[in-house]
């Protein structure tokens, strides 16, 4: 596990100057791999191409140094990641002939381009982001794994192009300060994070996941190739019998496959059901006791500490519980959000900075139970579609419209309790008796509406998802399987991914998950959706698959999300600084929004008239971003 750089000069440039920034944007990037790094830099008559990395050394700890070039020293490689079949890869290599000076994943990453080409990147199982530079064919590779676990950014210059696996490392190298994108300052306060292929810069991108940009060093044009096919889901007639097996097998494996690692290694076990399956499938692949790590509160509310000590004590791990006042999520908040480099506002990223900090001290990689309900459908919002359904079957659209809006007039929250009124009001405000509902339901932080009653003229774009319909080749999103389609671009390369790699690397820690595999993934995809949702049933096959593993009705057990109070912090220890960043000359200066009601907005959550917590939340660290970045201010 790493972080990598990458600098083309599109002119002959002093190939010490090049080693020179990489260096620097490695230096930026100390947090991902504090034990070693390395640069390479070539100049040529047309250009000059250089790649650097940090090193968090988890396999092959000695021979593993980075950058790995092939014999003859014509193809040279840098890797951030986990490639979980390079053994099966290597000995297939090598009965072909091929010989290996290491015991790195790396290198086989290497070895298997250099005789089948970008071909061998289809047989990767594994979370990555890599370069690879080819002088023979005077080409350039960037890579990005399955679901996008791992960050890859990259920009176009007028001298450079230039990749980098965090954006800070790109800002500080190009001279000066992009624009602001409007697509992702869209994205950004529809949903509360920012999705590939876009960022919060004009001409600075992301990698979508599952692709690779191949560079021509010759024309400077680049290439963007898709690495898998993704078959369109297609439900078979497998036996739900024969599926649960099946499903056992595959997580079984893919938690094995997973727990490859020369240094210490444990889980993430919050008492949900994905962290406790895999926890459990962990504990049954050793003999020995694995180390089990998990935050409760004081807060009683908050706290579901029960839950994972029931787990820990049925699987016998050697468990880590760290037990916080509320207001210790506030340590650092700062530093965790301006990380991201762009506006993030998911609140969950604050306790799992803390348990990724907590968990570090003991162990250097913590397998997670991230993507269990992307793949077989475990979120709440997935029961929409039944009930969009079932409603607008019944309730007239004229007169829904009357109850939403005598709902948006007395159903009002107060404070950050998200109970009851707060989800019948998010339902009704989704009910689309066009069919087409589920984009409002994911934009977690403003409705189509909502953003465009905040935001100024000159910035608002209403048609922000169509690139998103076209890529899923789906104009309307209706069944669960189209919800998971959309989760799997959206949800997780953007919001889950990017918040645990950003704040688990920001202390040094790798974290896996082993329910976003392939196989897993193409797998549930073939499944009848009955399969996956019987009637309110969430993630039924799963729970059948692993129910004799665990106490009567455990996985019934309801699970609160991991999020932070920040309703409440809004209004008391952040109240000073949010309350500076809607003075009128910053509004004035900016242009962005409609200064009259996003100040109205704020007002009526800091005064208690309307709870907007998340509304309000993701406007906070827009500006504390905006502030730090255009006004250099801390």
């Amino acid at each position: 596990m790493c972080g990598i750089n990458g600098i083309i000069a599109k002119t002959n440039r002093n190939k010490d100057d090049i080693t020179a920034i990489l260096n620097a944007m490695n230096n930026l990037i100390i947090h991902r791999g504090p034990d070693d790094d390395g640069v390479f830099a070539e100049e040529s008559d047309q250009f000059t191409v250089g790649m650097g990395m940090r090193r968090l050394s988890i396999i092959d700890l000695t021979s593993g140094k980075q950058p790995i070039f092939s014999e003859d020293q014509q193809i040279v490689i840098v890797f951030n990641g986990e490639i979980y079949n390079y053994k099966v890869i290597k000995s297939k290599l090598e009965a072909e002939g091929v010989t290996f000076n290491t015991s790195s994943d790396t290198e086989v990453i290497l070895k298997a381009y250099e005789k089948y080409g970008t071909e061998s990147f289809q047989w990767l199982d594994g979370m990555y982001a890599f370069s690879i530079y080819d002088k023979k064919i005077n080409k350039l590779f960037i890579t990005r794994d399955f679901f996008g676990e791992k960050p890859l950014y990259y920009t176009h210059t007028n001298n450079a192009f230039i990749w980098a696996s965090e954006l800070k490392s790109i800002i500080n190298t190009i001279d000066f300060t992009p624009k602001i994108s409007k697509k992702g300052l869209n994205l950004y306060f529809r949903l509360t994070y920012i999705p590939a292929p876009h960022t919060i810069y004009d001409n600075i991108y992301k990698l979508e996941a599952n692709h690779y940009i191949q560079y021509d060093l010759s024309s400077h044009h680049t290439t963007l190739h898709k690495i898998n096919s993704e078959p369109k889901p297609k439900a078979t007639s497998i036996s739900f019998e024969d599926a649960k097996a099946k499903t056992k097998d595959l997580v079984q494996k893919s938690v094995e496959s997973r727990s490859i690692a020369d240094v210490g290694l444990g889980t993430f076990l919050s008492g949900g059901v994905d962290s406790s399956i895999i926890s459990l499938c962990l504990a049954q692949t050793t003999d020995k006791k694995i180390d089990t790590f998990s935050i409760g509160f004081k807060k009683a509310s908050y706290d579901e500490s029960d839950k994972s000590r029931m787990v820990a004590k049925m699987i016998n791990s050697n468990h880590h519980e760290f037990i916080l006042d509320e207001d210790d999520l506030k340590n650092n908040i700062h530093e965790i959000l301006l990380n991201f480099d762009e506006p993030f506002s998911d609140t969950a990223a604050l306790p799992t900075h803390l348990l990724s900090e907590k968990t570090r001290a003991h162990v250097t990689v913590a397998l997670t139970g991230d993507g269990g309900d992307e793949v077989f459908g475990g979120y709440n919002k997935y029961y929409i579609g039944k009930m969009n359904r079932k409603y607008t079957g019944v309730i007239p659209k004229g007169l829904h419209k009357t109850i939403s809006g005598l709902s948006n007039k007395y159903l009002i929250n107060t404070d950050d309790t998200r109970g009851r009124k707060f989800r019948i009001n998010k339902l009704l405000n989704a009910i689309d008796y066009e069919g087409d509902f589920y984009w409002d339901i994911i934009s977690l932080a403003n409705t189509k509406s909502q953003l465009e009653e905040i935001m100024s003229p000159d910035y608002f774009e209403e048609h922000i998802y169509q690139e998103y319909k076209d890529v899923l080749q789906k104009q309307k999103i209706e069944t669960l399987t189209d919800f998971r389609l959309v989760d799997k671009v959206l949800s997780l390369e953007g919001g889950m991914l990017a918040k645990v790699d950003r704040t688990s690397m920001m202390t040094s820690l790798e974290c896996r998950a082993p329910f976003l595999n392939r196989d897993l993934w193409e797998f549930a995809n073939t499944l009848p959706e009955s399969y996956l949702m019987k009637g309110w049933n969430k993630k039924h096959i799963l729970k059948e698959a692993f129910r004799d593993q665990f106490p009567e009705e455990f996985l019934e057990k309801s699970k609160s999300g991991f999020g932070s109070p920040t309703g409440d912090w809004l209004r008391q220890s952040l109240r000073k600084e949010l309350e500076s960043y809607i003075e009128p000359e910053l509004l004035k200066s900016q242009g962005i929004f409609n200064a009259g009601v996003i100040t109205q907005l704020v007002k009526d959550h800091l005064e208690s008239k309307k709870d907007s917590t998340f509304r309000v939340w993701s406007y906070y660290c827009f500006q504390k971003w905006y502030k730090f970045t255009f006004l250099n201010q801390n």
